[in-house]
């Protein structure tokens, strides 16, 4: 509570008719000293000034009753909408505040009765401390309502996202929540290692707008679905988000073309992250597109059809014999000699085929993991042929 001198009754009745005087006078000081309160629109100004003339009749109410609380402190504010704190900011709040305490110093020895003049600054000065004070605890209580009602939009966005649901209204309410939809998008997905509270969940977001140009993050139960957008580096960006995941898998979508496309890069990523604990050895992050074996074991028709359009089909489409020779070497233990063996051939052609193999699907036979990927992709394409 604060407290000052009881008023002399001649200053109290001072201060009181010169209300109008005040008010007048704080308008004024605004208009010439703030150019962001001149550049506001007509309702916005309106508004602020509401606001200062309401703290110059708080003030004179508290002025006239000493010993008791501020009353109406914490109300100043209450009359302007809460759109009023997106339009200005606390620093442009409290330079308000400090317009009007001027103009009450300005004016305290027009004000006061001879030998109330430093009792009346010193009231002044200690109101608008308490002024200041509420201001932010006002923006902190709309900061708190914005971040809760933002976190609601936001699952609710990331979750329609998912299901490929990006019409008019979907873009309008991501960009209501700042994505500029600039450069490529792609998903990340993990899992936490128990759910995330509201102080670790505001930490995470936090790290994803650090990490990317554009970011949504998606908080189900202890799984996490994070959306990054813009023109870096976004697989750096997610990998540089590992450590607010838990020790488990965390899989990376392939890179999309937009928010109208991030459907397909969340749907590969969480198909990946079901079936990434059948490959022990994976990295971390690990992309979803090399999950395709794993996926297809899941029943992920996606990476089964990937895996024939880039693998299967493109070799039985060759020449040179590219798709028998990748047969034979991964039929007898992925041996050059016994492959060739097989194929009446010299070993240096059938290593000459296996290369020609990795330039026409991007995977290495020679390589283990990558060569059971083509092994894969080799028995779907034969089941889709007898089926």
């Amino acid at each position: 509570m604060i407290s000052h001198p009881a008023p002399g009754a001649d200053t109290l009745r001072r201060v009181r008719d010169g209300h109008s005087l005040l008010a007048a006078a704080a308008l004024r000081r605004l208009d010439e000293d703030l150019a962001w309160y001149r550049a506001l629109p007509a309702e916005d100004r309106s508004w602020v000034g509401l606001v200062a003339q309401a703290g110059i009749r708080s003030f004179i109410s508290w002025y006239g009753e000493p010993g008791t609380p501020a009353r109406g402190v914490g109300e100043i504010f209450a009359g302007a909408p809460p759109e009023l704190t997106r339009s200005i900011s606390l620093q442009q709040t409290l330079q308000l505040v400090r317009v009007a305490v001027d103009v009450v110093e300005e004016n305290s020895d027009q004000l006061a009765a001879p030998g109330d003049e430093r009792d009346l600054r010193e009231a002044v000065l200690r109101y608008s401390r308490e002024v200041a004070f509420s201001a932010a605890e006002v923006y902190a209580r709309a900061a708190e309502v914005r971040g809760a009602w933002d976190a609601r939009l936001e699952a609710l966005v990331v979750d329609a996202l998912v299901r490929g649901e990006a019409d008019d209204s979907l873009r309008s309410r991501v960009a209501a929540l700042g994505w500029s939809g600039r450069g490529s998008t792609l998903v990340m997905v993990g899992t936490s290692t128990s759910p995330l509270d509201d102080v670790r969940a505001s930490d995470l977001r936090r790290a994803t707008r650090r990490a990317a140009d554009d970011a949504l993050v998606g908080i189900q139960g202890d799984r996490l679905v994070v959306f990054l957008g813009g023109e870096g580096d976004l697989r750096a960006a997610a990998t540089s988000l590992l450590p607010r995941f838990g020790p488990g898998p965390v899989v990376v979508g392939p890179l999309v073309q937009g928010l109208e496309d991030s459907a397909r890069s969340a749907r590969a990523a969480l198909a990946g992250l079901l079936a990434a604990p059948a490959w022990e050895q994976a990295p971390r992050p690990v992309a979803a597109d090399d999950l395709l074996p794993e996926r297809v074991l899941t029943g992920d028709v996606t990476a089964r059809r990937t895996l024939i359009e880039q693998a299967y089909r493109p070799l039985l489409a060759s020449t040179g014999s590219l798709l028998d020779t990748l047969s034979a070497y991964l039929g007898t233990g992925r041996s050059l000699e016994a492959a060739a063996r097989t194929l009446y051939v010299h070993p240096n052609t059938v290593r000459y085929r296996l290369r020609k193999v990795a330039e026409v699907t991007g995977w290495d036979p020679l390589d283990a993991r990558e060569s059971y990927v083509l092994q894969t992709a080799l028995a779907l394409g034969r089941l889709e042929v007898t089926l």
